[in-house]
């Protein structure tokens, strides 16, 4: 006999709910990124407090006006970052950005050092002009034959470095070089221009150019501490100052020693270079991208004691079409480089300057053993290598040096995936172990265990029959939210993490609601006279508003909550709304169906079993003939 007309049927909700159930465990046996054992397929992604890993944190900086990166700068460095990461070979990276000015990496499993994926990765050739020392006591120049190791090669050709000699070279292929390898006269016997004269013959000082107005205030700033003598004596000097002629000088020059890294690097380069007590020292470790202007003239350091002046950039990372590790022909680790269409143009013509000394531009300090110029290859505020030119190169080339597989790798991967629109420093890293990780993991489940266990503890106790109910529907919500866990974990790669549990506890408070609104206004419909069977549906009409309501408000929380928050907060509002949203299918779908077939069940009019308590006495009495004739009628 079919149902009267209006009346629900039951099992088709039911049935709803059993063809969701059945669709979300496929996917989580069968669905793309499924592999291993069934256990393995049932596990979810976890996040690194729950599994152990490495987080870190960096912070965007602007060396010029202070101000955060726009927003399509912060998510091009944070897709190269990833790319960089991912480059190094880790699975299940996640890289997001926090706020207008962090970007945070987080890599669950392996502790891995993150140092250098946060680094800008701006690649810049450039010429040497001149070398001093940079110990940062004396002003003697180094002498040519000081150039430490390293090179840049063609690719496929070996090094023409003569047997003996200490000074890397860049010489040309067999079939791609022009120029070939005519005898070099040593750098003594090489005629050069004055350190003063070359330099003007070079390209204008840096302090000639603009300087932005912060910069320019720092730099007062700068002389105001070192003082106006010292000032006054660092601004005359046309070239590296010999301490050991003029000692007075070096008592003046003093105060230079003293400056930090971030005072040294808004000077002009000049000054840096020609300020004999401005060492390697407080060069190396000047914040990053202080020498990222291509059309100045920088300083910059290799092996900690020599000082270079270096011309402006006539070939960047952005010339570069390809980067890659490889092994050359003595199974020594180098980085190959493919050049652009035209950046190949632009390294051509940079090494045709460096081979003929256009303009007698390089100093005879800066000439390498043979008397050619040398070009440095400048990663960030660093120098790689600063090979000596040997040829005309119109091939590719070689970053030599003393690499491993695994710096190798870290280089070509940085400047493969390109420069970072956006310069970073390191706020924090973090490494948390597995055990520690598991500890988490055991603590989190135990405090939902708990929570779930008195919850039901409560309904049984309070509810009896009814506390069933409660039961059933708090499993199937966790069997929902459990197979919603493992799929959003591979289709999205949400991580459940240590904060996400805490999510899912504070859902719990929010059903145990619904359950209370709904079976109060039960007892209410019963006490008014109803019998149980029609209290059900009547009770459910006026409890369904407040639940969807009060979940409503729950859900909104947790989205605003999302909205504005950063880190793992974020996962405690994603888990608290979706256990939320999940909450609502089990309250339509089984909790209204299922009370419906217990009202047409005996066990549902007994106060004892029932959980209606004193609702049904007080309506049998309600029901009693108040007539004396009638009752003994």
């Amino acid at each position: 006999m079919a149902p009267p007309q209006g009346q629900m049927r039951p099992g088709r909700q039911l049935a709803v709910l059993g063809f969701i159930f059945v669709v979300l465990y496929l996917l989580v046996f069968f669905s793309g990124g499924a592999s291993g054992s069934f256990k393995d397929r049932l596990e979810p992604k976890l996040g690194l407090d729950l599994i152990g890993g490495t987080r870190m944190t960096l912070e965007a900086t602007n060396n010029v006006d202070g101000k955060p990166p726009t927003a399509e700068n912060l998510e091009e460095a944070r897709q190269i970052i990833e790319n960089r990461v991912n480059g190094l070979g880790v699975a299940e990276a996640e890289v997001v950005t926090e706020g207008n000015r962090n970007i945070v990496i987080s890599l669950p499993g392996e502790n891995r050092n993150l140092d250098e994926v946060g680094s800008a990765a701006e690649l810049r050739f450039r010429k040497v002009l001149k070398a001093a020392d940079g110990s940062g006591t004396a002003a003697a120049p180094p002498a040519a034959t000081a150039a430490p190791p390293g090179s840049v090669t063609p690719s496929g050709a070996p090094s023409a470095t003569p047997s003996g000699s200490a000074a890397p070279k860049v010489s040309p292929s067999a079939s791609g070089g022009q120029g070939g390898m005519a005898p070099a006269p040593s750098a003594s016997a090489t005629p050069a221009p004055s350190a003063s004269a070359s330099a003007s013959a070079a390209a204008p000082s840096a302090s000639a150019a603009p300087v932005p107005a912060s910069v320019e205030q720092q730099r007062k700033a700068v002389e105001q501490k070192v003082g106006a003598a010292a000032w006054q004596a660092a601004s005359a000097l046309q070239a590296p100052a010999d301490l050991s002629a003029d000692p007075s000088l070096g008592d003046k020059l003093k105060p230079f020693s003293a400056l930090s890294p971030q005072e040294v690097a808004v000077l002009p380069a000049q000054m840096q270079f020609n300020v004999p007590t401005i060492g390697c020292a407080q060069l190396d470790k000047r914040p990053p991208a202080s020498i990222s202007d291509p059309k100045q003239q920088v300083v910059s350091c290799e092996g900690g004691a020599s000082k270079y002046l270096l011309d402006q950039a006539k070939v960047e990372g952005t010339d570069v079409d390809d980067a890659d590790a490889v092994l050359d022909q003595t199974n020594a680790w180098v980085v190959s480089l493919d050049f652009t269409g035209d950046g190949q143009s632009k390294w051509t013509a940079l090494t045709r300057e460096a081979f003929t000394n256009e303009g007698q531009a390089c100093d005879a300090s800066a000439l390498g053993q043979d008397g050619k110029c040398r070009v440095a290859v400048v990663l960030d505020n660093e120098i790689v290598s600063s090979p000596e030119i040997q040829g005309v190169l119109t091939g590719n080339s070689q970053i030599t040096g003393s690499f491993n597989q695994k710096d190798a790798s870290a280089l070509a991967g940085q400047l493969r995936y390109g420069a970072l629109p956006v310069t970073f420093k390191a706020q924090e890293s973090q490494n948390i172990t597995a055990t520690l990780g598991a500890s988490h993991l055991r603590a989190g489940l135990l405090a939902a265990g708990i929570g779930m266990l008195l919850v039901i503890i409560y309904a049984f106790f309070y509810y009896r029959l009814l506390g069933s109910v409660i039961f059933l529907s708090l499993i199937l919500s966790a069997l929902l939210v459990f197979g919603a866990l493992v799929v959003l974990g591979r289709q999205i790669g949400f991580t459940l993490t240590l904060a996400g549990i805490a999510g899912m506890i504070v859902s719990l408070g929010v059903a145990a609601d619904s359950f209370v609104i709904y079976f109060e206004r039960l007892k209410d419909e019963i006490r008014e006279g109803r019998s149980p069977r029609s209290a059900v549906p009547r009770a459910w009409i006026r409890a369904r508003r407040t639940i969807i309501s009060a979940n409503a408000i729950t859900l909104l929380s947790a989205v605003v909550l999302y909205v504005v928050s950063v880190g793992t907060v974020k996962g405690f509002a994603f888990a608290l709304g979706l256990a939320t949203v999940l909450d609502l299918v089990v309250v339509f779908l089984f909790r209204h169906p299922i009370m419906t077939m217990f009202a047409r069940t005996r066990a549902f009019l007994s106060p004892r079993v029932s959980g209606l308590g004193r609702a049904l006495p007080a309506r049998s009495q309600q029901t009693q003939p108040r007539n004396p004739r009638a009752k003994e009628a």
